[in-house]
């Protein structure tokens, strides 16, 4: 019982001290839990996507921590998302507010990542953010993500505890299931709407 309980502790600490930034430098990184060079074998051989399952919109509800995938007006799949920590907040100002854009976005990159579970980067900011911030005096911040879960809850076994949180850094974080799901039936262009 007490270790169950430190391992938990640790892990909560684990999963508030990452976040969805910029990558840090890791040194000669060439294997993770998440299997790095298999993710970049799929992304250099294009067999990161299966056409039959391509789907052609992302709709992310922030209030209800929602993430939909959408086939030419059909709702294929349905999974919970946890936000940035001020994610309640509102829209995204600044950098380092912590606060998930809203607005209308495109898929642009997907990346392996050492620390997170494949990603899916958005195209934040667009040209209203980068407006909006300038007209404040102010960064906008970028590298918002849809992405996996932290390597230290590879296996899945703390997504009840993730999910139930606003941890990350301003971008959206879903099971690692659910990233699969997304990652074979994106490409890049599509679509993302993210409501409040």
């Amino acid at each position: 019982m007490i270790r169950n309980t430190i391992l938990l502790a640790a892990g909560a600490a684990a999963l508030f001290l990452s976040g969805c930034g910029e990558p840090r430098a890791y040194g000669k990184v060439d294997k993770t839990p998440y299997e790095i060079r298999e993710c970049n074998k799929e992304l250099y051989r294009g067999i990161d996507t299966d056409p039959e399952k391509h789907i052609d919109k992302i709709v992310v509800h922030k209030k209800k921590r929602e993430l939909a995938m959408y086939k030419k007006g059909k709702l294929i799949y349905a999974c919970k998302v946890s936000l940035g920590k001020n994610g309640d907040k509102g829209d995204k100002v600044q950098a380092g507010d912590y606060r998930t854009p809203e607005g209308s976005y495109r898929i642009v990159r997907k990346k392996c990542d050492p620390r997170l579970y494949k990603s899916l980067m958005i195209s934040y900011p667009n040209a209203e953010d980068k407006a909006r911030a300038r007209a404040n005096g102010v960064k906008p911040g970028g590298y918002i993500t849809i992405h996996g879960q932290p390597k230290w809850n590879a296996d899945g076994h703390a997504d009840r505890f993730t999910l139930a949180h606003d941890w990350t850094e301003g971008c959206m974080a879903v099971s690692n299931k659910a990233i699969d799901a997304l990652w074979i039936a994106v490409k890049n262009g599509v679509k993302i709407d993210i409501y409040p």
